[in-house]
């Protein structure tokens, strides 16, 4: 055991047996610590100290002997691990929780209810829930019966997802996993026990800990950075020193079929939106981002609580996951890991007023609506109900914001309307059939549905411009619990269509509700606010804005006017200002906007495409991404300033497919979705030619240019190469087409340009699914006639998917291919002889695109590193490759497919373009961070030659965290 192993259980073993009375129960680690420091107050010394007694006493033989096997254990451990502490590594001090302390629910840091039927206490659940029973408020919690329903797990918001859930303890959860302050129990929960329910938790985190082989750390934080949070703190924390090799630092685009929320106005704008599989805090004011970042799959739902303080994200897709965070600190507060056990997702959610409850709807053929009584870490909802086919998706669901016992949601067809009894955990519903014969007149298709302002009726927005207005029949409380009949029998509550409203000629895409008005907003993009008896009071129309998809008003009630105010007038007879709160505008080109309400002032706060990203293209040498879409938007960024610098949006049909700079950075090259090529102004995206060119009749998928800028090939989906070259005429360069050549039977996957090694003539090759290297002999080619100069087969098997030219590590000059069998494979430049083949990284999908990590330093060229990407992550691998899979790392980046990667040209960045997603995310690349990481992982390898299947996996296990 080394020394650093030692001295702790040396120090503990010295004081009375403490370390063997803490083992058993790690929950008193507070207590033996106090015990050792000789506390000031006698009475809770004596009482502690009579407590300890007891307890060891009261140990049996079988628990004596489990310590010894233990200690054993930690002896084997430490000595495996002297060779890599030897090894000159950074001693990383890691922050051990501690658990000891009791916890109280997150229903104290929530607002109280108010004028709801919220019941006292939480009965056992029938309905498929298996909470525990709450305390009532009234009667002293102790830490035992409050652990027992309360075991949050708060990892960091900047954890990755590539480290599984079982590997996750307390060392890794860091300060956000302290537990919430004990001051708030009570005084008499203090001096209780701990029961069986705390010991037994208390030990399985004592066994994870051990087996990944940390020592606790002196000076640990005692209360919960959740619970002693008041004010935002999101944006001053300092996240500049990144552990992970991958770090995500920006995010361009955002999902616009999703809502973008108002998060803070009181002293800068913050908005809430989503992004591939991270739900972005994005401070306007600051120009700086927060990442909320644990989905394995693309976001489908996400909501906010009315104080805007719990964030709830849910995905879509295998393993799919609720997300519970705390905006003010962006920590993970509750995980729910089996809401989808199919793996469908959810497709809508809401949370309470009180922000108490969650309710979700699953994606699933037969939808299943479920409550959650999240603040309690509960893994199995209160209740259930299964919605019939017939039903149609329900994708909108909203709680009654004075009851948070009443839902609605709708489908396109159907209006349904929820009643949770709580007390027999049973949810009750009613969907009433509405046909055109209700009120003889065609109602179109259901937008979304809200409770009215008068909490009697609700209300459903259709397509065609109009409100179906329900009833809502509540019969009285039911004092022995609801029977178990069918909803539709009488005594139960039920929703009745009692009018149908013709409030516009446009389709109402949003209908919600602020202060005194039910607002609209519709596919032309107009607002309207109606009263509670649906009178019109004020509208905004001349904007000439898109269709609206969100509407989100401020926390902050709006200010009353004053003289120096400059509210519109409403729409009343006597034209008395128009209060509104300020609120944040989403339109469906992907756009948002933010509207004061004094002085009707609008003010543009992103524009961002509209369709699907798989173009990006970094400058030479200046800090430039350039970001095509299908939209026909190409955006140019400052991507060190955050900074928009200026777009072109081309015709409409014309959506972007590809993009590169030259090496001069001068140009732009541009491939289209219809098969038009233009050749751009780097800086101001005009045309360096008088007409684009056209070639090709599909997507020119690939485009690149010679070291020179003589020469610029495309490819296209036609499998043909396309090469252009530049002529001067009249003491111009001017830009001509020279041949193309149909030279594949399947896809193009790589067109690269390289240079002869006899001379600096340029040379061209091509890649394609169908197993063909093919070079180009540039210098014999002519107008309508481009020469092949060789093809050789790369593979037997599999087929290749990428190919770039290797970094000279070594005499010899190499291409690597790598292929969907996971294989490498280098070949000579010259013969194209494969001259080695090896394991390539293996992360669930072969490699779809390499691009070596560019240098700024002659030193740094025997240290070379290549980013990948596959299916779905990007990853890091260190050169040169020899098959060891501890020199790759990968995280997740677009979890529906990745269509571009782009590095920066220090080679300190690496992007990310998401396709369908319509989003880029910039990564931030540590190599410091994984050098350390690979050194350790060698050292632990290297410690022995035989096979251990137990060191093995520890070894797997440790990868994973670390690179978590």
């Amino acid at each position: 055991m080394s020394d650093a192993e030692e001295s702790p259980r040396e120090e503990t073993e010295n004081d009375g047996e403490a370390e063997m009375e803490e083992e058993e129960n790690p929950n008193y680690s507070e207590e033996v610590e106090n015990m050792q420091q000789e506390s000031k107050d006698d009475d809770t010394v004596a009482g502690r100290d009579s407590q300890g007694e007891s307890e060891e006493a009261g140990k049996t033989e079988e628990e004596e002997e489990e310590e010894a096997v233990r200690e054993g254990t930690e002896e084997k451990a430490g000595a495996a691990q002297e060779e890599v502490s030897a090894g000159g590594q950074e001693e990383t001090t890691v922050k051990l929780q501690e658990i000891a302390k009791p916890v109280i629910s997150l229903e104290k840091l929530l607002p109280t209810e108010s004028q709801s039927a919220m019941s006292e206490t939480f009965p056992k659940t029938h309905g498929g829930g298996e909470s525990k029973h709450s305390l009532p408020s009234e009667q002293p919690i102790s830490p035992s019966s409050q652990l027992e329903f309360l075991d949050l797990a708060l990892p960091s918001s900047e954890e990755q997802q590539m480290s599984s859930p079982e590997w996750q303890s307390s060392d890794e959860l860091g300060e956000n996993a302290d537990q919430l302050p004990q001051d708030e129990l009570g005084q008499e929960s203090r001096d209780l026990a701990p029961e069986k329910g705390e010991r037994r938790q208390g030990k399985r985190v004592s066994y994870l800990i051990e087996e990944k082989e940390v020592q606790p750390a002196a000076g640990i934080s005692k209360d919960s950075l959740v619970s002693t949070t008041a004010e935002d703190i999101l944006f001053q924390k300092d996240d500049s020193d990144s552990v992970y090799p991958l770090t995500m630092t920006w995010s361009f685009g955002w999902n616009s079929s999703l809502p973008v929320f108002y998060v803070r106005d009181a002293t800068q704008r913050v908005l809430l939106y989503a992004s591939a599989h991270t739900a972005v805090i994005y401070n306007v004011s600051k120009n700086n981002q927060r990442h909320l970042q644990g989905h394995p799959n693309v976001i489908s739902c996400f909501c906010i609580s009315e104080d805007r303080r719990w964030i709830a994200t849910a995905d879509k897709g295998p393993n799919c996951l609720i997300i519970i965070w705390d905006s003010f600190t962006s920590i993970p507060v509750h995980t729910l890991f089996d809401s989808c056990p199919e793996g469908n997702g959810i497709r809508a959610m809401a949370i309470s007023q009180d922000a108490k409850y969650l309710a979700t709807i699953s994606d699933a053929e037969i939808q299943k609506v479920c409550i959650w009584r999240w603040t309690l870490a509960v893994e199995t909802p209160a209740c259930t109900l299964d919605l019939p086919k017939e039903y149609g998706f329900q994708n909108c669901l909203t709680f009654n914001p004075t009851n948070n016992k009443e839902l609605v949601s709708n489908s396109k067809t159907q209006a349904i309307y929820y009643l949770w009894h709580e007390e027999g955990d049973i949810l009750i519903h009613s969907a009433p059939l509405l046909t055109e014969k209700t009120f003889n007149k065609h109602v179109g298709k259901f937008s979304q549905s809200i409770f009215h302002l008068n909490l009697t009726q609700i209300l459903s927005a259709t397509m065609e411009g109009k409100l179906v207005v329900w009833d809502i029949d509540r019969p009285p409380p039911l004092v022995d619990g609801p029977p178990a009949i069918a909803p539709t029998s009488s005594g139960l509550p039920c929703i009745k269509p009692c009018k149908l409203v013709h409030l516009q000629k446009e389709s109402i895409t949003v209908l919600t509700t602020v202060d005194s008005c039910i607002v609209t907003g519709d596919a032309k993009g107009h607002i309207k606010f109606y009263d509670h008896t649906l009178s019109i009071v004020h509208w905004y129309s001349h904007f000439e804005l898109s269709s609206i998809k969100s509407l989100s008003f401020s926390k902050t009630p709006a200010t009353p006017p004053t003289e120096k105010s400059n509210y519109p007038p409403d729409c009343t007879l006597k034209g008395d200002p128009f209060v509104i709160r300020n609120f944040i505008i989403g339109t469906s080109d992907a756009t948002v906007y933010h509207l004061t309400a004094d002085g009707t002032k609008l003010e543009k706060l992103l524009v961002e495409p509209q369709d699907a990203i798989c173009a990006i293209s970094c400058h030479p040498y200046q800090p430039l991404i350039a970001i095509g879409s299908f939209c026909g938007m190409i955006k140019v960024w400052d991507y060190e300033r955050k900074k928009y610098l200026f777009s072109r949006i081309f015709e409409k049909g014309f959506g972007v497919q590809s993009l590169t700079y030259n090496p001069e950075g001068a140009l732009l090259g541009a491939g289209f979705t219809e098969g038009t090529v233009y050749i751009l102004d780097a800086m101001s995206l005009e045309n360096e030619t008088p007409e684009p060119f056209k070639y090709s009749r599909s997507n020119v998928t690939h485009i690149s240019f010679s070291h020179d800028s003589q020469y610029m090939a495309t490819a296209d989906v036609n499998f043909t190469v396309a090469v252009y070259r530049v002529r001067v005429k009249s003491g111009q360069r001017v830009w001509e087409y020279l041949a193309r050549l149909r030279s594949h039977r399947k896809s193009i996957r790589s067109l690269l340009f390289g240079v002869h090694l006899e001379s600096s003539e340029p040379r061209l090759l091509s890649l394609g699914r169908d197993r063909l290297l093919i070079e180009y002999n540039l210098l014999r080619s002519n107008r309508d006639h481009l020469e092949v100069l060789d093809i050789h087969r790369t593979d037997q098997d599999s087929h290749p998917t990428c190919m770039i030219w290797y970094p000279p590590l070594v005499k010899e000059r190499f291409l690597l291919i790598s292929n969907s069998g996971y294989k490498v494979k280098l070949f000579n430049s010259t013969t194209k002889m494969c001259r080695k083949t090896l394991l390539g990284p293996v992360y669930g999908s072969p490699i779809e695109q390499i691009q070596i990590l560019p240098v700024k330093t002659t030193i740094e060229l025997q240290k070379r590193y290549l980013v990948f990407i596959n299916t779905d992550k990007v990853g890091l691998q260190i050169l040169p490759i020899d098959g060891n899979p501890h020199k790759t790392s990968a995280i997740i980046c677009h979890p529906n497919g990745v269509a571009g990667l782009a590095l920066s040209y220090d080679g300190r960045y690496a992007f990310t373009a998401g396709g369908l997603d319509r989003s880029v995310l910039q990564w931030e690349i540590n190599l410091r961070s994984w050098k350390t990481i690979f050194t350790i992982l060698s050292s632990v390898v290297k410690e022995s030659t035989q096979w251990r299947p137990e060191k093995c996996q520890n070894t797997f296990a440790c990868r994973n965290s670390l690179l978590s």
